[in-house]
Parts: structure tokens; sequence; C-alpha cells
């Protein structure tokens, strides 16, 4: 059994509507996985969280590739309509630990994925890829137009590994998409004292204000941060490195 391969994302890509919270109430980027799985099973019904515990089973008995496509590949697909769609991206998040995906496996599930998989792939980086292997992925989500991938691009991962310039045109991206700011990760911690963001920023108000639209209160928000003192950007932090 095979699956279409999907072109990958690009700017042609469809938009969407403003992104909607995790319908389980755990956000699985930065929810434990053994959290998250104890948070989704308490709010599946009986035959749903069977299912994802085979999925789970058979993820972790066959981890990696076997043949043209993993079993634990097809469940990917599968689990919007097993689980539900509001507890897909938990399910699939937990589907790629337990099956160890590693950077090149992502990258095929990101590449033939449905957007749907895709973002899950985006949660499942900072679970799974300690090095900037999979940068790419996050780099192609934000070129598109879609803005629920654009916010799981800018989770721990995206935090983490994009350098200073990519990081800034991504928050100028929420900005003119949509994106609450509120789900960029380490906003805070990466605005804070960052002078050239405060110019974009300024400047984007600026154009606002002369073309008479209204500045939207996240702008406001992240230029406040932006006057903070820096802190100290440690080794282990390189986004504090300018690109």
């Amino acid at each position: 059994m095979t699956r279409p391969h999907a072109a990958p994302a690009g700017p042609d890509a469809g938009t969407t509507g403003r992104p909607a919270a995790p319908g389980d109430g755990a956000t699985p980027a930065v929810t434990p996985p053994a959290d998250l799985r104890h948070h989704l099973t308490a709010r599946l019904d009986g035959a749903a969280r069977a299912w994802l515990d085979q999925a789970l089973d058979e993820a972790t008995a066959h981890p990696g590739a076997h043949g043209p496509i993993s079993v634990w590949e097809l469940r990917l697909a599968e689990a919007g309509r097993r689980c539900g769609p509001e507890h897909a991206d938990a399910a699939r998040v937990l589907i790629l630990h337990a099956a160890t995906a590693d950077a090149e496996a992502l990258t095929r599930v990101y590449r033939q994925g449905t957007a749907d998989e895709r973002r899950a792939v985006l949660h499942a980086l900072p679970h799974l890829v300690r090095g900037p292997e999979a940068l790419l992925l996050v780099e192609d989500a934000l070129r598109t137009n879609d803005t629920r991938l654009v916010a799981a691009a800018l989770g721990p991962y995206g935090a983490r590994h994009l350098d200073a310039h990519a990081w800034r045109h991504a928050v100028l991206k929420c900005l003119f998409t949509g994106v609450p700011v509120d789900l960029v990760a380490d906003l805070a911690g990466r605005a804070r004292g960052d002078a050239e963001l405060a110019r974009m920023l300024g400047d984007y108000a600026a154009e606002r204000t002369a073309a008479g639209r209204t500045v939207l209160e996240d702008l406001h928000r992240v230029l406040a941060l932006t006057e903070a003192a820096p802190g100290a950007d440690g080794p282990d932090t390189p986004h504090g490195k300018e690109s």
C-alpha cells in the first residue's frame, strides 16, 4: 500500500484561519510524551484508546523504515479518523515518538504528508531532534500561507534553532497573517533587547498608520518586549548570534 506524494509546502499553500488551540487541552510540542499520552487517553473513547494503544505498540516494535512505508506511517494518516481531529495532533506526535523517528524519517513524513501530518511533525521536533538537522522543515513551513503550519514552526524547536534574521521575519509574518504571538515559543526571551526587531516593528507600524490601518495590539506587545534589557546568551543558545 502506498500513499500519494504531496509536493513540499510552499508559498502557494492555502491560507487557513486563526490557529486553533489543541483540542485535547495539551500542547503537543511542549508536553512530555508520557504526560501527553496520559492526557490524551483520558479523553478518548474505548475504541479510539484501543486503536492508539495498538498504533503505539506497532511503532515501538517496528521503528524506523520497513519496506516502502512503515506501518506507523500508515497510522499517522488514520489518526484524525480514529481519534477525532481535535486529538489528532497529539496522537500523531505520540506515534512519531514511539517510532523514535529521526530527522530523516521526519523529513520523509513531512514531505509526503498532508498539512495535518506536517503540523504534527513540527510539533514532534523538540521531542525527537536535538540539533538543527530538521531546521529545513521549519523554514519550509514558514514559507507557507497556512497559519497553523506557521504557528507550529515557531514552537520550541524553531525558537531554539532559527537564526536571528529568520526569527524576526517569522514574527513579522505572524503579525501579517494573524497568528497570535502567544503561540511563538520563547518570544520574550528572544525579543528582549532586540533593537533590529524593534526597528522592523516600528517600520511596519508606521506603514499601517500611514495607510489608515489599525496597529495590532500584538505588535505593541512584541515592541514592548524589545525594550527590556537583553539577557546573557550562554553557549547553549545558538539564536543569540546574529546571522
